[in-house]
């Protein structure tokens, strides 16, 4: 028999931090694509400095989900209230709570209520659901108190960059050049080989073997791509990172500059400390030194890209005339 019930979370996490830290990371949600694993792109839809609507990306196991998140901050209390809609699941949102509490001035308890609806499993089932459902806030907790008990580091540990060209030709020749990654490896020199996935229009899988390190060694990512061809623009977030990085997102625009396109590739990084302290010349200098070297390699890399897409948009514009 199929029935109708609620499952009811609570989970508890003491974080060395804080606690204005750590309400400050769960308030800012657009920057946990970079903070924590699961989430790819957030984007707010609405704020009025109190209550907002989010669309949130975030990936589960092989699969990219999409839904919509409402949530009520109150930053007296250190309390966030949410409410997730699941597109996957209408009529059965999952609302919950956040709360932080002070205990001294370095340190704090965080707790996450929820609860959620289930219709149409069979008891056991359910009870598979329930496990599944468990695991991911306990996974959310142990990831926020990694990245919040190095508030103190954090600022030396986050990286953030753009690149841009100017092309003299339509957007849509630009935009197409970056979209088909799969073609990278004949088009780009750094990119050895490209394999992309492509399930859900507009939402990529990509796996990529470059080579554009200082020191010439072969690196294999994997990155989920969510593509917006009306608004001109291409998110990413790497899932699977060469060693010196912890979690690279980043962001390809179009912008309108003159009698053509400003192309723009913004970049976030966060560094992994211990790999990054081994990087060449990092040593006396610390973080200082491999910061200077993940932007040069990062932007070396986006660099060609973007020169590689200006001259295919504008050398065709150029065979068309």
């Amino acid at each position: 028999m199929s029935s109708q019930r609620v499952h009811a979370s609570e989970q508890t996490a003491w974080i060395a931090a804080p606690a204005g830290v750590v309400y400050g990371l769960l308030a800012d949600a657009v920057r946990w694509p970079l903070l924590l694993p699961t989430p790819v792109h957030v984007e707010r839809i609405d704020f009025d400095g109190v209550r907002e609507r989010l669309r949130l990306w975030d990936v589960a196991g092989e699969r990219v989900r999409s839904f919509h998140v409402r949530r009520v901050l109150h930053p007296r209390s250190r309390t966030v209230e949410f409410e997730q809609e699941d597109t996957a699941r209408p009529g059965a949102p999952t609302t919950g709570t956040w709360t932080v509490e002070a205990h001294g001035e370095a340190q704090c308890r965080v707790t996450l209520r929820q609860e959620r609806t289930v219709e149409g499993l069979p008891a056991a089932g359910t009870a598979r659901s329930r496990q599944e459902w468990d695991e991911e806030p306990a996974a959310q907790l142990a990831h926020l108190t990694a990245i919040a008990e190095r508030w103190e580091r954090l600022d030396e540990l986050l990286l953030s960059f753009e690149d841009s060209v100017h092309v003299d030709g339509p957007a849509e020749l630009v935009y197409d050049f970056l979209h088909r990654i799969g073609d990278w490896p004949e088009r780009v020199p750094h990119v050895e080989s490209a394999s992309v996935t492509e399930d859900v229009p507009g939402v990529q899988v990509a796996a990529v073997d470059t080579c554009a390190t200082p020191d010439g060694r072969t690196l294999s990512t994997k990155a989920v791509r969510l593509c917006f061809p009306s608004a001109a623009r291409i998110v990413y977030k790497e899932l699977v990172t060469p060693e010196p990085i912890a979690a690279h997102t980043g962001e390809w625009s179009l912008l309108p500059d003159g009698d053509g396109v400003r192309v723009v590739c913004a970049q976030q990084v966060v560094l992994r400390e211990e790999a990054a302290l081994r990087l060449p010349g990092a040593g006396a200098a610390g973080l200082v030194e491999a910061r200077r070297y993940v932007r040069t390699w990062l932007g070396r890399a986006s660099t060609e890209t973007l020169r590689l897409a200006r001259w295919r948009a504008q050398t065709t514009v150029r065979r068309l005339r």
